[in-house]
């Protein structure tokens, strides 16, 4: 299957020479020149990646890398000329999969978009209808958690949270992110609530809750739900 990009920017002139570039790579174009065209496209039909630039008319960048992280993994790729590190920072912590700076090479952009393709597979695991990670199986469109063949009953939050996790299954998922995720922007710095919430996982999904060996602790970074060797 061809891969299909979505192209979220707003001036005229650089969505020419992106359609250009990655139609001479064999790439299908969808384009949306602001905030809520980009995302009425992606809501209608999820591409294989996006091209985001983060100033746009209507809203952020910022703004769409957190609506599409509430429903999906597909890979983001931000191009914008703004140099500085900590909005650099702010995309990737948002859940952007990398960030190249205006005015770029060619060849390097088309580089960094094979490479979050590359990542797909794993990204894409939110749209599986069954998800395996060791004694876990999770079935997101149901809603549905077995642990060793038994059912787990999860509050709507719990699932969420685990839901993130197991998309991101043996990588660390930031504090920030899963708070992003799962709670949405006006939480993003309430860690202890994320704790509480952990807390709460693990009396259902570990044998021994003070000392778990699925959800896993990065002191100060995050949490990881461990992936089978």
């Amino acid at each position: 299957m061809t891969p299909t990009i979505l192209v979220i920017e707003d001036e005229l002139p650089m969505r020419r020479v992106l359609r250009t570039a990655l139609g001479s790579e064999g790439y299908h174009v969808w384009e949306a020149a602001s905030k809520s065209e980009g995302l009425s496209q992606f809501t209608k039909r999820v591409p294989h990646a996006i091209l985001l630039d983060l100033g746009l008319p209507d809203g952020t960048g910022f703004e769409v890398i957190e609506s599409v992280r509430q429903r999906s993994e597909v890979p983001i790729v931000v191009i914008s000329a703004r140099e500085a590190e900590r909005d650099q920072v702010l995309a990737l912590d948002s859940g952007a999969n990398d960030y190249v700076t205006k005015p770029f090479r060619e060849a390097e952009l088309l580089a960094r978009l094979r490479a979050a393709l590359r990542s797909a597979p794993a990204q894409f695991a939110s749209h599986q209808e069954r998800l395996e990670i060791g004694p876990l199986t999770i079935r997101p469109v149901e809603r549905i958690v077995h642990l060793d063949g038994k059912a787990v009953t999860l509050t709507p939050t719990e699932f969420n949270l685990l839901h993130v996790m197991a998309r991101r299954a043996g990588h660390v998922v930031t504090y920030r992110q899963l708070l992003l995720q799962v709670w949405g922007a006006d939480y993003t710095d309430d860690t202890q609530y994320l704790r509480v919430y952990m807390r709460q996982l693990r009396r259902k999904l570990e044998r021994d809750p003070a000392s778990p060996q699925l959800l896993l602790t990065t002191p100060g970074v995050g949490y990881r739900l461990k992936a089978p060797d």
